[in-house]
C-alpha cells in the first residue's frame, strides 16, 4: 500500500515529460540548408524561364513552341532527383553507421553528426570502460590499498605496503560491509568469467567486500533489508535501512561532500573532521578514483519505512572508497581525432570535480590544471555568464540533467552544432535540445533513447568519432550530387537562351530535355550517393554551420562549369546546322553532347580538390556502371528507329562521335585547371601560415 502525493504532470516523470515537450522539435541543419536551396532554385529557375519566354515571344517564336520550351527547361533545371538522392546518401550512412554500433533513429541525424562542432559526453562507460574496481578504503583512519582489477574477487589488502588480513581490522569490514548492503546489484560467475547485474559501481563495492571474506548472501541473510532510497543524481546519495538482531540500521553511500554533511561522529566516537576527511578524498580523486563516502545509523526497531528526513543528519561516518574506471584506449584516439577534425569534446560528468580533471586528462580533453565547473557554481550562475563560461571550459563536474541542459543550450546559443550524450530517464530534455541526441544501448533508458536521434550499442564514445566521419561523407557526396546537377540544368537553359537570341533554332525539343533530366541524370547522380568518402575527410575542420548545401567554391565551379557545357552544345548544333544537315541532326548532336558531358562532369564531382587522376576508377563502382547503363540508353535513343521517332533523332557519324567526344572532354581539362590552381592557392596560404 501506498500514499498517493502527486498524479500526472505534477509527477517528476510528469516533469520530464513537459521539459522534453517545451523543448521543442530541433529541426536539423540539412533540413534548413535543402529549405533554403529549394527556395533559391525555385526562385531563380520562375524568373530564368519567364525571361527565356518573353524573349522567345520577342524575337516572333510562338507562345504555345515557347510555353512548352519554357515548362521543359524549367523542369529539366529543377534538381528534382535531388531530394530522392539525399534520402539514398543517408540511408547508406545509417547502414554504414549501424556497422560501426551507432544506430540511427531519425534520419537528419546522419547529416547532422558530420557538421557537428561540439560533443559533450558523459564519462562513465562512454570515455571509460565502466569496469569499476575499488583500489583505496579509508576507514577514517587508515589508508588501505586494494590489489587486483576487474570483477573477479581475488586480491589482497595492503597498508603502507604490507599485506594485512581484512578480517581483523573491524573499521575496515564495516566500510566494506556498508558497501556490500547498501547495494541493489549482484555479482555472479558465468563461463569462468565474473559478471555484474546493476551498476558497474556497486559491482565494484560488492567485489572489495567478497575480497575480504564478506559473503554476499551470508550478509544479506544477517542483515535483512526493510526498505531503500534509490539513488538521485540530485541528492547524490542513496540509503537502506536494515534489520538484525532486534536492532535496525540505516546504510548510506554517496558523495563524499554530501555525506560528510550529513555525519556527526566517526566510528570511533569522535565528532568527524571534515577537512581531512575532504583531503583524503582529494588525494584519492587526483589519482582518478571514483569516491563514494559510506555512513551509518542505528534506529529504533519500530521504524519500517525511510525517509529522507530520517537519513540527512546524525550519521556516523565510516569511510571512503575510491574507485577506478579506467579510459577507453580507443576513446583516447577518438578524442585526439576529433581535435584534429575541429571538434571540441567537452566532458560532464556526476563525478568529483578534481576526479573528473584527472580524468579528462588522461583522455587528452583538458591539462590536468584545467578549470573545471562544478554543480553548485553553475546553479548559481545566470545564462548570460554560463554563456561567457562554455567558451572555455571542457570539464564540467557534480552536474545534475537540469545543468546539462542548460550546458547543451547555450552552446547552441553561440551557434555550435551540439551532440550530447545521456542515459537516464532526467537526461532526455538535454537529448532533445541537442541537435543530434546520443542514448547508450546498454545502460540507457527507454525515456533517453526516445528522446535520442543516435542510439549507441556499445556506449563507446569512438562510434561516436566513426559516426561523425560517416556524415561527414554523406554531406560530401550530396555536395556533389549537387554539383552533378545543377550545371546541367544552368547549361540547359543557358544553350535555349543563347540559340533564341542569335536567331537560330532551339536546340532540343521538350521531350529531349525530360530525357536528360530523368534517364541520363537519374541513373549517375544516385551513384554519387555511393562515393566512399574522401581520403582525409575526418581531418578538415568543421564546415561553417552558416554554409548551404553549395559552397562558394561550388557556385563560382558551377557558374564555370555551366557556361563551358552551353557553350559547347551550342557550338556542336550550329555546326551542323551550318553544314547543311537537318534540324534533326543537330538537335541529336546537342542533346548526345549534352549528355557525354554530363558524364565527364559525374567523374569531376568526385572530388572539389583532388584530380580525377589520382582517384579510382572502380572505388564507385556504381557511377561506372551507371555511366555504362546511360550510354546504352543514349544510343539507343540514337539508333533504334521507335526511340528516333519518340525523341526526333537521327543517326550520327563516326566523325560526329569524335567532336562530341572532344567537346564535351573539355569540361574535364577546365575543371581540372581550376582545382590544380586552387589547389596552389591553398598551397600558399599553409606556406604563409
Amino acid at each position: 500500500k501506498g500514499i498517493v502525493v502527486q498524479t500526472g504532470g505534477t509527477t517528476v516523470l510528469g516533469n520530464i515529460a513537459r521539459e522534453v515537450k517545451e523543448v521543442g522539435i530541433v529541426r536539423a541543419p540539412l533540413q534548413e540548408k535543402i529549405h533554403g536551396f529549394a527556395k533559391a532554385i525555385g526562385f531563380i529557375v520562375l524568373v530564368a524561364s519567364s525571361l527565356l519566354f518573353l524573349v522567345g515571344l520577342l524575337i516572333g517564336e510562338s507562345v504555345k513552341d515557347m510555353f512548352m520550351i519554357a515548362v521543359a527547361a524549367a523542369v529539366a533545371t529543377i534538381p528534382e532527383g535531388l531530394p530522392i538522392v539525399v534520402t539514398i546518401a543517408m540511408a547508406i550512412g545509417v547502414a554504414r553507421m549501424a556497422r560501426q554500433n551507432a544506430i540511427i533513429r531519425k534520419l537528419p541525424a546522419v547529416e547532422t553528426l558530420g557538421s557537428t562542432t561540439v560533443i559533450g559526453s558523459d564519462k562513465t562507460g562512454t570515455l571509460t570502460k565502466n569496469e569499476m574496481t575499488v583500489k583505496l578504503i579509508y576507514d577514517g583512519e587508515q589508508t588501505y590499498e586494494v590489489e587486483g582489477s576487474g570483477y573477479e574477487p581475488k586480491g589482497g589488502f595492503l597498508h603502507e605496503g604490507l599485506h594485512v588480513k581484512a578480517g581483523d581490522k573491524k573499521y575496515l569490514l564495516q566500510v566494506l560491509s556498508i558497501g556490500l548492503l547498501c547495494n541493489e546489484s549482484n555479482l555472479y560467475e558465468e563461463d569462468g568469467n565474473y559478471k555484474v547485474d546493476g551498476d558497474p559501481t556497486e559491482g565494484a563495492l560488492i567485489v572489495s567486500a567478497v575480497k575480504a571474506g564478506l559473503n554476499l548472501e551470508d550478509e544479506k541473510e544477517k542483515y535483512q533489508q526493510r526498505a531503500i532510497i534509490p539513488f538521485e543524481s540530485e541528492r547524490s546519495y542513496m540509503a537502506t535501512l536494515h534489520r538484525r538482531r532486534g536492532k535496525k540500521m540505516i546504510f548510506v553511500k554517496g558523495a563524499p561532500e554530501k555525506i560528510i554533511d550529513m555525519c556527526a561522529k566517526d566510528m570511533r566516537g569522535e565528532d568527524i573532521n571534515k577537512k581531512d576527511i575532504l583531503h583524503v578524498a582529494s588525494n584519492f580523486a587526483k589519482e582518478g578514483l571514483r569516491i563514494l563516502a559510506l555512513a551509518y545509523k542505528e534506529v529504533p526497531d519500530e521504524m519500517d519505512e525511510l525517509t529522507h528526513h530520517d537519513v540527512e543528519s546524525g550519521l556516523t561516518f565510516a569511510g571512503l572508497q575510491g574507485m577506478i574506471d579506467p579510459p577507453r584506449p580507443e576513446a583516447i584516439e577518438a578524442i585526439e581525432g576529433c581535435k584534429r577534425a575541429g571538434i571540441r569534446v567537452v566532458m560532464i560528468t556526476g563525478d568529483h570535480a578534481i576526479t573528473a580533471r584527472s580524468i579528462a586528462g588522461k583522455l587528452g580533453i583538458a591539462d590536468e590544471d584545467a578549470v573545471v565547473l562544478a554543480g553548485r557554481e553553475l546553479e548559481d550562475m545566470t545564462d548570460a555568464d554560463l554563456f561567457e563560461k562554455v567558451r572555455t571550459v571542457n570539464v564540467y563536474a557534480r552536474v545534475s540533467p537540469q545543468h546539462k541542459l542548460r550546458i547543451t543550450e547555450q552552446f547552441k546559443k553561440q551557434g555550435h552544432i551540439v551532440a550530447v550524450t545521456g542515459d537516464g530517464v532526467n537526461d532526455a530534455p538535454a537529448l532533445k535540445a541537442a541537435h543530434i541526441g546520443v542514448a547508450m544501448g546498454k545502460t540507457g533508458t527507454d525515456a533517453a533513447k526516445e528522446a535520442s536521434d543516435m542510439v549507441l550499442a556499445d556506449d563507446n564514445f569512438a562510434s561516436i568519432f566513426n559516426a561523425v566521419k560517416e556524415g561527414r561523407i554523406v554531406f560530401d557526396n550530396i555536395r556533389k550530387v549537387t554539383f552533378f546537377l545543377i550545371p546541367t540544368g544552368v547549361a540547359a537553359i543557358l544553350s535555349i537562351l543563347g540559340t533564341v537570341v542569335v536567331g537560330v533554332p532551339i536546340p532540343y525539343v521538350p521531350a529531349q530535355l525530360l530525357w536528360i533530366n530523368l534517364v541520363t541524370n537519374g541513373l549517375q547522380d544516385v551513384a554519387l550517393a555511393f562515393e566512399p568518402g574522401e581520403k582525409g575527410i575526418i581531418d578538415r575542420p568543421p564546415r561553417n554551420p552558416k554554409e548551404g548545401i553549395m559552397s562558394r567554391l561550388l557556385i563560382e565551379r558551377t557558374i564555370l562549369v555551366g557556361v563551358l557545357i552551353s557553350a559547347g552544345v551550342v557550338y556542336n548544333f550550329i555546326t551542323v546546322l551550318n553544314a547543311g544537315d537537318s534540324l534533326e541532326k543537330a538537335r541529336t548532336m546537342a542533346v548526345t553532347t549534352m549528355v557525354f558531358f554530363q558524364f565527364f562532369q559525374a567523374w569531376n564531382s568526385r572530388s572539389e580538390l583532388q584530380s580525377i587522376f589520382r582517384i579510382n576508377l572502380m572505388s564507385n563502382p556504381f557511377l561506372f556502371y551507371s555511366m555504362i547503363a546511360a550510354s546504352l540508353a543514349q544510343l539507343a535513343v540514337i539508333y533504334v528507329p521507335a526511340l528516333q521517332w519518340v525523341f526526333r533523332t537521327e543517326p550520327i557519324a563516326t566523325g560526329d562521335w569524335l567532336q562530341i567526344l572532344m567537346v564535351s572532354a573539355s569540361v574535364i581539362v577546365v575543371v581540372e585547371a581550376d582545382k590544380f590552381l586552387r589547389r596552389r592557392k591553398a598551397g600558399n596560404l599553409q606556406l604563409k601560415i
